[in-house]
């Protein structure tokens, strides 16, 4: 009898789990990154509801500012204002996102006004750039809904300063970003309100930084550096296109955290923007302006832009890259010189972002990794209980809202993580203990989901007391990593008699003892020196 037959059912889930816990390398590694990127999962088809709404929305808003006689630039603002309103409302509920929808014009009408009176005064214009930076960044404090408005604004005044709108052009902008919103609204709570029919989403708020400064106070300083610096040099570069430099230094710091967050956000721009360039030279330029070809490829991007964005920021870069070089096609400005800039503004705002958080205030990598590695083991415990209480009878416990969060979590470790996981990464002990830190989460967030699906099972019966021993066994798996994860009060899973032969007890039981598994070998990467070699497998 060979050893693999040899073993028990648990002898061999173990195995399964070790062998997933072990980072994958070389060919294997770049696999699993090309798969990532282009193969993603998209449970509920999520991502490509949302794209294919989002090419829904905006071509209503195109279509709606051109039946309504506005003027190309309009049209493109209509567009652009859509686009900003289904990319970046993210709140949990439905009822949330509306309102704030809603709140929108209020962000961006006063700062449009801004933007268009200041266009002749140089360091008017410039000053007020700045402060709506700042002042974007520190909206991060409010949650969602401030995170949106600050990004809406700061996109308002950018996109007076593509356009160079001037007070004349009010109206008209008025008018595009009225239809734009009207028709993101139409879509998203009318025609194609998915969210519905959805746990409300989990939006995991960002973790305490030790210090006397949070998070939006030092990245407001951090982003008032790097755009100051931005904007003189990108100027140096070019008085008319200046602005893409401050553009990319400040979304280098949009849903990021930690420097490493940022660093790496601003290089996965550069990079999409290099490739984005090549593409757009051969998909705008033979275009010639041409309107139905442009709309068709305009459409794609779009599509690809929100596909692509909760699984590669680089991707998305790609497709805001081309999505540009078609506008400025259409516009009558696009030439191989004008992409050239822009590859080199991009980068001159990057640099500007890594200057600023490497020496301002920096917010290391290690502190919010493990802040949010800690919310994410709590967050199994969470869901495990709840799962746990539905297998033994509770009609009001619910795992479905806790998975959401701790999908939404482990996104938020996989961008932290991401510094030190990169290919270029010097640091091999600390590379080796996050890859390994990321397959042991994964492996926790598919026994968890088995283990939900196994508790939603109406015909299936389980043995109460294995269960509550192995849910037990899992709380105290948790507790080792992170004591404090008793802050959120576990469902108690009540003690019932045995049922014979019960018909889904094997199946949970596999799901906690692979899930118990994974948190105990947790313990190596999470509780020794993050510079020490991890021992072999």
């Amino acid at each position: 009898m060979s050893a693999r037959t040899a073993r028990t059912p648990r002898e061999r889930r173990r195995a399964r789990v070790t062998a997933a816990g072990r980072p994958p390398e070389g060919p294997e590694r770049t696999a699993c990154v090309l798969r990532r990127w282009f193969v993603a999962p998209d449970p509920g088809r999520l991502r490509l509801r949302a794209a294919a709404r989002a090419v829904l929305g905006i071509a209503l808003a195109v279509l709606g500012c051109a039946l309504a006689g506005l003027p190309l630039p309009d049209v493109i603002t209509g567009g652009l204002v859509a686009l900003l309103a289904l990319f970046t409302v993210t709140d949990a509920t439905v009822r949330a996102q509306a309102l704030t929808t809603a709140l929108l014009p209020a962000a961006g009408v006063p700062v449009l006004a801004l933007a268009t009176l200041l266009q002749g005064q140089p360091l008017a214009r410039d000053l007020a750039f700045l402060t709506v930076a700042v002042a974007a960044v520190y909206a991060r404090r409010w949650g969602a809904r401030g995170h949106t408005l600050g990004v809406f604004a700061f996109m308002t005044y950018f996109v007076a300063q593509f356009l160079a709108a001037v007070p004349g052009d009010l109206p008209g902008l008025y008018g595009a970003m009225a239809i734009g919103l009207a028709a993101a609204s139409a879509v998203r709570f009318g025609l194609w309100c998915y969210e519905r029919r959805l746990p409300p989403a989990a939006l995991p708020a960002p973790p305490a930084v030790p210090g006397l400064v949070g998070i939006a106070t030092r990245q407001s300083v951090q982003v008032a550096v790097a755009g100051a610096l931005a904007l003189g040099l990108g100027q140096l570069l070019s008085q008319d296109r200046w602005y893409w430099a401050v553009g990319a230094a400040w979304w280098s710091f949009v849903n990021t955290t930690s420097r490493g967050e940022t660093l790496v956000r601003g290089a996965r721009r550069v990079l999409g923007t290099v490739i984005g360039v090549s593409a757009g030279l051969l998909a705008a330029v033979p275009a010639h302006g041409s309107l139905p070809a442009t709309a068709v490829l305009s459409a794609v991007c779009v599509f690809g832009v929100f596909y692509t964005a909760a699984v590669s920021y680089t991707w998305m870069m790609f497709f805001v890259t081309v999505l540009v070089s078609l506008l400025y096609g259409i516009l009558g400005a696009l030439d191989g010189p004008l992409l050239a800039l822009r590859v080199a503004e991009t980068g001159l705002g990057a640099l500007c972002a890594a200057f600023a958080v490497a020496l301002i205030l920096p917010i290391t990598t290690h502190s919010t990794t493990d802040a949010w590695i800690r919310q994410a083991v709590a967050c199994v415990h969470h869901c495990t209980a709840e799962a746990a209480a539905r297998l033994t009878g509770s009609a009001t416990a619910d795992p479905a809202p806790g998975i959401a969060e701790l999908e939404a979590l482990l996104g938020r470790v996989r961008l932290s993580l991401a510094p030190l996981v990169h290919p270029l990464s010097p640091l091999r002990a600390r590379k080796a203990r996050a890859l390994r830190v990321l397959a042991l989460l994964d492996v926790c967030v598919r026994e968890v989901r088995g283990l939900a699906s196994v508790a939603a099972d109406p015909a299936a019966s389980h043995d109460a007391r294995q269960v509550a021993a192995a849910c037990r066994r899992v709380e105290a798996a948790v507790h080792a990593l992170v004591p404090q994860a008793a802050g959120r009060p576990p469902r108690r899973t009540a003690e019932e008699p045995a049922v014979a032969q019960p018909t889904g007890t094997e199946a949970a039981l596999g799901h906690l003892h692979a899930l118990e598994r994974a948190l105990a070998d947790l313990a190596a990467p999470l509780l020794s020196s993050p510079r020490a070699p991890l021992a072999s497998l």
